[in-house]
């Protein structure tokens, strides 16, 4: 390690576009397990490659559970870990509220929705086409599947999706929202998702909110906390992050047009591309929820000492040179691609199937549907969302 004098401040700087920070590349190769200083909460240390990063993800003795309420520990959005989040959580009860809804997220699960999916998508798209050009994609289609499906899941009405949009962006704030209007959106969609339980003890229903109302109130699997607590991050992760990477993945192919050309003409290589799509675009702002680490841990030549602060930057790790041939190129045909968009370990998303499966459908079928798209401005005029944890145009306007 170089020893810093003065720790630097992370994150290095305002998110532009889709690119990442050249100054990862320096790290990677000289300072992998660096000193930094974060907005909140003072110093952590920053994991920036992937052999590391899956140490960091895998080992116990790094605690997501440590940093619930802890406002003097280092961290990048305003507000602590809450408690009774699944996020927020180690083994045994991570696994304990993991697997009350790990099946509605298994492989097999999720292909049972893709003929669904490709339902909601023809129609979207069917509407958009007759609407003429030119269309925002952003509400229209990239916001549009991901709702629908995790609604659909829920047994949330999707008419309500207004309600909870701006909750999600208030919950992913880095800058953009105060603590306190954080907590004012924490508590309306918190009040939302009581008013859906009361319903279902009224009247029980056979969705995944039914099922976990079920959970809570027969088998005492469940706090009526941890109820409202992960009823409400499935509501938000599933949306949030799909939405921002399928308006994402447009914006790159085409801004590279013979990637999207050579996907219109190989439909087949679309799954491939999917997960070269996820190792190349950095979709997270700062890097993951940080974590404490419990004992003395030697990482990469540094020794973590118990009760400081470990951040892993996953796409630094997903453009490693030990790790990724020319990780700096976005290669459609690249055959093995052991990216960390998903994180690794206990933590893994639980939705990355479902995720998979809608970036997949989305993608796949603008390209069999509009193959001649194009922006309907020059790519330097997109604007993009700010003070969030993940990065996403604002409006992508589109002409075919």
């Amino acid at each position: 390690m170089t020893a810093n004098i003065e720790a630097p401040q992370y994150p290095f700087g305002a998110p532009f576009r889709l690119d990442i920070d050249p100054h990862f590349v320096k790290l990677r190769k000289d300072d992998p397990i660096s000193r930094i200083q974060l907005p909140y909460g003072g110093e952590g240390w920053l994991v920036t490659r992937h052999a590391d990063a899956k140490v960091v993800f895998t080992d116990q003795r790094f605690s997501r559970a440590v940093t619930i309420g802890r406002l003097d520990l280092p961290r990048i959005m305003p507000t602590p870990t809450r408690p009774a989040s699944i996020l927020s959580m180690d083994p045994p009860e991570h696994t304990r509220l993991r697997r009350l809804v790990a099946k509605a997220f298994t492989s097999r699960r999720v292909e049972e929705l893709r003929p669904r999916a490709q339902e909601i998508v023809d129609r979207r798209l069917d509407e958009i086409e007759a609407a003429g050009s030119p269309a925002d994609l952003v509400p229209e289609f990239a916001l549009f599947l991901p709702v629908t499906v995790i609604c659909e899941m829920l047994g949330v009405p999707a008419r309500d999706h207004h309600r909870f949009r701006a909750f999600s962006d208030a919950l992913l704030t880095t800058t953009a929202y105060n603590p306190e209007q954080i907590a004012a959106a924490r508590a309306a969609l918190d009040e939302y998702l009581i008013e859906c339980v009361a319903q279902r003890r009224a009247q029980p229903t056979g969705d995944l909110l039914g099922a976990l109302v079920t959970a809570r109130d027969d088998e005492d699997k469940l706090s009526e906390v941890e109820l409202i607590t992960l009823s409400q991050e499935l509501l938000v992760a599933g949306h949030e992050t799909t939405s921002n990477e399928i308006a994402n993945f447009v914006y790159l192919l085409l801004t590279n047009p013979k990637q999207w050309e050579l996907l219109c003409d190989r439909p087949e290589l679309v799954p491939g591309a999917v997960e070269e799509l996820l190792r190349f675009v950095p979709l997270n702002t700062s890097g993951q929820l940080p974590r404490v680490a419990t004992a003395d841990v030697e990482l990469g030549g540094v020794t973590i000492k118990a009760g400081e602060s470990v951040f892993v930057n996953a796409q630094s790790a997903n453009r490693d040179e030990d790790v990724f041939d020319d990780p700096a190129e976005l290669n459609l045909l690249r055959e093995h691609t052991p990216h960390l968009a998903f994180g690794h370990g206990v933590h893994h998303c639980l939705g990355s199937q479902l995720a998979r499966m809608e970036l997949q459908v989305a993608i796949g079928t603008l390209l069999r549907r509009f193959p001649g798209l194009r922006l309907a401005v020059p790519f330097e005029e997109v604007p993009w969302k700010v003070g969030l944890m993940v990065r996403g145009p604002k409006v992508l306007s589109v002409t075919w």
